[in-house]
């Protein structure tokens, strides 16, 4: 692992309500391909905010970030929401699926929106991206039908639909229970370890977070280790 995939350098942003504070104090770091890390901290110690601002969410901040080798800091909305489409794929805390839409269909959803294939070619690889999650025989069936811990396998197999190069995971695991909280841990670990998927998430869970690859812990805004 020597590729860098992600470079942050002296981001510094500011909340400006009720009063001109720093949430986030001359970050840098760098993140290689195929690393699976974890940013851990206190409530409102800026870690989420960071996570915004890796993910080009946010651009109102100090610094220049790089993905993937291109200085995204400076481009514009639409630039930049190209960019997310083909570079980044998002998991949260709620799997964020349509309800009234196939599990296939709420995978397929950016990568017809990316338009880089057709919808057959679209519609494969979700079948692979849900059969490498485990959940291909559940493909046809409504998303609101499926378990809490399937639909978050579902939501993981739409952020990978557009082979990013980060996955990005504000508490991917939040609401699921320790068994499905180890199922979906092993997933993004297997992710990485086994097609050197690069993945960054925000995580409140010590144990998830000790056995990703790194831990960046903050506080105050500040990175501390």
């Amino acid at each position: 692992m020597n590729d860098i995939v992600l470079n942050a350098s002296h981001i510094t942003k500011y909340f400006h309500e009720p009063e001109t504070f720093a949430v986030l104090k001359d970050i840098s770091f760098e993140v290689q391909k195929g690393e699976f890390l974890s940013l851990v901290g206190k409530s409102g110690c800026g870690k989420s905010t960071l996570l915004y601002v890796l993910s080009t969410m946010d651009t109102s901040y100090e610094g220049k970030l790089a993905l993937n080798g291109v200085e995204v800091s400076g481009k514009n909305q639409n630039e930049l929401a190209a960019f997310r489409g083909a570079h980044i794929g998002f998991v949260f805390q709620f799997h964020y699926l349509l309800p009234e839409f196939t599990c296939i269909e709420n995978v397929m959803i950016p990568a017809l929106k990316l338009g880089r294939y057709s919808r057959n070619e679209v519609r494969q690889k979700a079948l692979e991206k849900l059969d490498l999650l485990g959940v291909k025989e559940q493909a046809e069936k409504r998303a609101s039908k499926l378990s809490g811990g399937q639909q978050q396998r579902v939501a993981i197999a739409r952020a990978l639909i557009n082979d990013p190069t980060i996955i990005m995971g504000d508490e991917p695991t939040g609401n699921l229970d320790s068994t499905n909280t180890k199922i979906v841990f092993d997933i993004l670990k297997d992710l990485s370890r086994s097609y050197k998927q690069t993945i960054i998430t925000v995580t409140h869970d010590q144990e998830f977070a000790r056995k990703s690859d790194r831990i960046i812990e903050m506080s105050d805004g500040h990175i501390l280790s």
